[in-house]
């Protein structure tokens, strides 16, 4: 493990949620017609070189933005704070820390006030606001609502080389974990980590990086995230489904797992579970249980493992990948997924002779 990340003297920022991200894509009308015309998002604003989007419960003004560029890769993943004196915080915290920082008073997306977005100590791109336009809530627009409706931005999933070395940097800055994927020596090759009340606003991914493993937007209930499948079948996309449906160990959530034009990954999700109380217990998981990653013990697809996007530098430079160096998930298990036990040795579960089903 490399060294640990200081914790500064200075408060963290009181961080309320995961609340957008800025992504960069190459082609903005395949990129509009994946996410309004296929997942349903609902423009705020729109012009020939920037799209922004929002889920049906939102009314912040954005929970995505599609900015056209020459690289597919993520600008920034942005985070609400709770006033405006925790933007302060936060850009007074990273320069403790040494990070490269920018404040634009204006903000750095439309609809979006004073903000400082950082290139943080695991290479990723940081934003922190509090101040926002409001637009129409859509929650009782039930005459656009439709059978596959993303409801809210729920997530963010990050790859890293060195998962411990940013599990602690992000507790020093606020976050919780949730759950986490651990070998028998107490190796932290996940974490799920949690601002609002839910498993996480984001998880940290053992693995080469920077990068951002996927997004993730919340549906209500199970049968949206099918009919996504049957509506991308019967657009003859079902290709871009990566993975699943099924449902997760790890969190307990319904997923769907796919990618879009530029193949940046997205997850639609449903039904975690609260984790509010101050005494959360933490989940662990062996690295070796197969049941983590999908509960009914399906194998995961290795591009899930090995494919991410890029994150840009405060300049819109990729930053430089590193090469995950000690043992990871891939090297001490079997397959794409490594699964090694459903049942821990001596463990009896299941039907016994002469039960009825």
């Amino acid at each position: 493990m490399s060294n640990q990340i200081p914790k500064p003297t200075v408060p963290a920022p009181d961080i309320v949620r995961c609340a957008y991200m800025d992504l960069v894509v190459t082609d903005l009308a395949k990129s509009r017609a994946f996410y309004v015309d296929v997942l349903g998002l609902h423009v705020t604003e729109e012009d020939e070189n920037v799209i922004y989007l929002r889920a049906f419960e939102e009314f912040i003004h954005h929970n995505l933005v599609l900015r056209k560029g020459p690289i597919a890769a993520v600008a920034a993943f942005a985070y609400r704070v709770k006033s405006p004196a925790e933007v302060d915080a936060a850009e007074a915290y990273y320069q403790e820390l040494g990070c490269r920082t920018e404040r634009r008073t204006g903000g750095f997306t439309k609809g979006i006030g004073d903000s400082v977005r950082v290139e943080d100590p695991l290479g990723f791109p940081y934003e922190f606001f509090s101040e926002t336009e409001h637009v129409e809530r859509l929650t009782q627009r039930y005459d656009i609502y439709n059978a596959g409706e993303l409801v809210r931005l729920d997530h963010f999933n990050q790859v890293t080389p060195d998962v411990p070395r940013g599990r602690k940097y992000l507790e020093d800055l606020g976050f919780r974990v949730s759950e986490d994927i651990k070998d028998s020596d107490g190796v932290t090759y996940a974490a799920w980590l949690h601002r609002k009340q839910t498993v996480h606003d984001t998880a940290l991914t053992g693995g080469d990086g920077p990068r951002m493993h996927h997004m993730a937007f919340a549906t209500h209930e199970k049968h949206n995230i099918i009919q996504i499948c049957d509506k991308m079948g019967a657009l003859r996309i079902s290709d871009r489904i990566e993975r699943g449906p099924g449902r997760h160990g790890v969190s307990n959530a319904f997923y769907l797992y796919i990618l879009d034009p530029d193949g940046h990954r997205v997850e639609i999700y449903t039904q975690d579970y609260y984790t509010g109380d101050p005494d959360n217990p933490t989940i662990s998981w062996d690295v070796h249980d197969n049941q983590r990653r999908d509960w009914w013990g399906n194998p995961v697809v290795a591009s899930w493992y090995s494919e991410a996007s890029p994150v840009l530098d405060l300049d819109g430079n990729p930053q430089p990948v590193i090469a995950r160096t000690d043992s990871s998930e891939m090297a001490v298990t079997i397959g794409a997924d490594g699964f090694s036990f459903t049942r821990e040795p001596g463990e009896e579960r299941g039907f016994k002779v002469g039960s009825q089903l």
